[in-house]
């Protein structure tokens, strides 16, 4: 797969990867962050998991049954894909690199066996879209408990097991490029929208 990232000697893009456990305010920031950045794209993710009021197909994700996804697999459609909670979500190959000739930097809002999987990937890949990894932690499980039963709609084992997760994933969080800590919303994003405007004033140019 490295030659569908090879962009001809010339380092195009960025691609920000963003995570954070579930319940600690990823997809408002990535929201706020694509609002004011209209050449961000965010990427698109396919899910076999069912929509939510309010979603829309191909906008919050592409919703395919599991034999659809399978065969993506097969077909070696995906540049990433994970068993999130009994349910799977896949980035395509085409979301990240359709837009290599242009001016768009693209926004990944991914688990952390998604960033995983791309840092092996990115890893001594000469002249790829230079890959950017952000994760977004709670500032305590308790806060983190709190904000998943303003949720509703799950039962105590359910919550039980997404602290768990959470805690498996704030351990990993190491790996990442950035970390930011959202004990305030409006401070957190700030801290994300630095991130991007640093990251795109660096020289591209340099060699690591």
């Amino acid at each position: 797969m490295d030659e569908i990232l090879h962009l001809n000697g010339k380092p195009k893009g960025l691609v920000f990867a963003v995570s954070a456990p579930s319940g600690t305010g990823k997809t408002t920031l990535c929201s706020m962050l694509s609002v004011e950045f209209g050449n961000i794209k965010p990427s698109v993710s396919y899910t076999t998991r069912t929509k939510r009021k309010g979603e829309k197909d191909g906008v919050s994700y592409y919703f395919i049954n599991d034999a659809e996804f399978d065969k993506m697999i097969k077909e070696g459609e995906f540049i990433e894909w994970a068993n999130i909670f009994g349910k799977r979500y896949g980035t395509a190959y085409k979301s990240v690199v359709a837009d290599n000739n242009s001016l768009f930097d693209i926004l990944l809002e991914i688990d952390v066996q998604g960033v995983e999987r791309l840092i092996k990937i990115y890893r001594g890949i000469k002249n790829a879209n230079r890959l950017v990894t952000v994760f977004i932690t709670p500032p305590s499980y308790s806060d983190l408990q709190t904000r998943l039963l303003k949720r509703g709609g799950m039962s105590e084992e359910e919550l039980s097991r997404r602290i768990n997760i959470a805690g498996v994933e704030v351990k990993k969080s190491g790996i990442y490029d950035y970390i930011i800590t959202n004990d305030d919303l409006d401070e957190a994003y700030l801290k994300l929208k630095s991130i991007v405007i640093a990251e795109r004033c660096r020289n591209k140019f340099k060699l690591d």
